[in-house]
């Protein structure tokens, strides 16, 4: 295999959720397996028996230096940090030991990352209880590699096909989002993003701002944010240089965007955006983290303890975190 392939590091994510299937389901894709050098961060343990149950041949491969991996086909290579005392393991429910055994794992991947052993990051699915009863004091993903790579705000940016939508605002209530659409935080937010394209490789088109209310508030009728806010960042960016478009109303921004339109929507609240990318394609949209010294993408669903140990998880958001990260991190890199 070749060795310009990037290595992407995937942490397993919660033992007791699809993270550990669709790991191994995704070491068995040729859409994976092709464009990078992927190396999972997890419990051997748990591993073997997620392939026994999706009864394939994979074989694990112990490594400690990522370089040295045999990234031949039919092989999952693993750092193994042994963390899940299997007799205690429980799996499909909220569990304390596999919350914190998780928050390792990405631990372990962005110490990885950021000594450069690795090109990236392509993170499993974690449970927000588990961590709580494991004594880990985040609430998610993008909080955990804001705080262990000393970033502050990081951007999330989602893509789904030619689609990349950012958010003004995460894991806030509606009314607090609304509140958070103010002209400062839209100027410091594009200036922020267009780094991130940039750094990407997205460096051509135009980003479009949405609109919060219905019509973009029809000049004031419906809501005066756009009026106040959203147009006086945008006419300040443009004067400023930036190529900028808005407010763009919201039940037509993300269809212009896909047909090419805009590079990028700056979604203004979470569910802004995130319903337009997973109504489109909902396996196969997948969170970039940006603004970081490292490069982090993700699965976008959740630990489905429902479906869990059950064969039957589908590992394409996996792989195409996998495939993103790959896209991405030559330009990362450079």
């Amino acid at each position: 295999m070749s060795n310009s392939k990037p290595i992407i590091a995937i942490p397993m994510g919660d033992a007791a959720g699809i993270g550990p299937e669709i790991a191994v389901k995704s070491m068995l894709s040729e859409d994976a397996t092709s464009i990078a050098r992927c190396l999972v961060i997890g419990d051997k343990k748990v591993l073997q028996q997620a392939i026994e149950l999706s009864k394939s041949q994979l074989k694990i491969n112990i490594v400690t230096d990522p370089q040295a991996g045999d990234y031949s086909p039919g092989i999952l290579n693993l750092i193994d940090l042994d963390n899940i005392d299997i007799n205690k393991f429980v799996k499909g429910q909220i569990c304390g030991m596999c919350g914190k055994g998780a928050f390792e794992y990405i631990s372990k991947s962005i110490s990885l990352a950021m000594d450069k052993k690795v090109s990236a990051v392509a993170t499993g699915p974690i449970n927000k209880e588990s961590l709580k009863a494991g004594h880990i004091n985040f609430i998610g993903h993008t909080e955990i590699f804001a705080d262990l790579t000393q970033t502050e705000d990081p951007l999330t940016m989602f893509q789904v096909r030619n689609l990349r939508v950012f958010f003004l605002s995460r894991h806030v209530s509606l009314r607090k989002s609304c509140d958070m659409v103010t002209k400062d935080r839209i100027i410091d937010y594009v200036i922020r993003c267009k780094k991130a394209l940039d750094l990407l490789g997205v460096a051509d088109g135009t980003m479009a701002i949405a609109g919060l209310n219905p019509h973009s508030g029809e000049h004031g009728l419906f809501g005066n944010e756009e009026v106040d806010h959203v147009e006086p960042a945008v006419n300040y960016l443009k004067q400023l240089g930036y190529n900028v478009a808005g407010p763009v109303p919201a039940d037509s921004v993300f269809h212009l965007a896909l047909q090419g339109r805009f590079n990028s929507v700056l979604s203004l609240y979470h569910d802004q955006g995130h319903i337009a990318t997973k109504t489109l394609d909902f396996e196969r949209t997948i969170a970039v983290t940006n603004g970081m010294p490292i490069l982090r993408t993700s699965v976008d669903h959740g630990t489905a303890f429902d479906i869990a140990w059950q064969n039957i998880a589908s590992p394409t958001s996996l792989i195409e975190a996998i495939k993103v990260a790959a896209e991405y991190a030559p330009f990362f890199t450079a």
